[in-house]
């Protein structure tokens, strides 16, 4: 979910390379039609954007259409600088990295559970959840919302005894559409991501940071207390 770019697009290439059958959405359908050109009868694709309501019918459509899921992964998602709080910009980014979010994968996790077998539901979320970024406050927000949100799925699975696995993917600075006009320090390729987005999904990681800079930059985040957090200011 949200292959059409970035690292969605990525992961899914990086996917068919290992030779996995792969169902892409997304918003625009020309994208998604460009990446089945790489392998049409590996690549099947349904146009969804994850905030309309009909996003949870469509993707049980495409499930059917491919005749089964093993992996959810949800890259769908947006986010702005906005410390001028334009109300456009944080309800946008509320119904994308939010509602969007739980809608897609609240109906991939009823998937896994109606189909009793096993499922794995990966999720982009963001190291931005670590602490509240005032350049990007819903942005940070939702993000943290994802992280509580997957824990959440991750307890209820244990709880009705379902294998489910999930893996939370936090990356830092990554050089797609969403920082294409900001000088970001540490910025990744789309390319690297995607390769430690494969390994952790092949090792099961339940929660995995990209990268060891970011790791450590986040340990040191965690330390700094509230009042010394709010004076900080962030390049914009």
């Amino acid at each position: 979910m949200g292959a059409t770019s970035g690292i969605g697009r990525s992961v899914a290439l990086a996917l068919l390379r290992r030779g996995w059958t792969i169902g892409v959405a997304g918003r625009r359908t020309e994208a998604l039609e460009n990446l089945k050109e790489a392998d049409p009868d590996r690549v099947f694709l349904r146009t969804i954007d994850v905030t309309r309501p009909e996003a949870p019918q469509l993707l049980a459509e495409l499930i059917e259409e491919m005749g089964g899921m093993d992996l959810y992964f949800h890259s769908s998602g947006c986010g702005h600088q906005n410390t001028a709080l334009d109300p456009a910009i944080e309800d946008r980014t509320l119904m994308t990295n939010a509602f969007g979010f739980t809608q897609m994968v609240g109906a991939a996790f009823r998937y896994f559970r109606d189909a009793s077998r096993p499922g794995h539901i990966a999720v982009i979320s963001s190291i931005a959840g670590t602490r509240g970024l005032g350049a990007a406050p819903a942005y940070s927000a939702t993000k943290r919302f994802q992280w509580t949100y997957v824990d959440s799925l991750a307890q209820l699975a244990r709880m009705e005894g379902l294998d489910i696995r999930f893996t939370d993917i936090r990356p830092g600075f990554v050089r797609t559409d969403l920082i294409a006009d900001k000088d970001y320090p540490l910025q990744m390729s789309t390319g690297s991501v995607a390769g430690h987005i494969i390994s952790a999904l092949e090792k099961g990681r339940r929660v995995t940071v990209i990268d060891w800079r970011y790791r450590l930059l986040c340990f040191f985040w965690r330390l700094i207390p509230r009042c010394i957090w709010e004076r900080l200011r962030f390049v914009r």
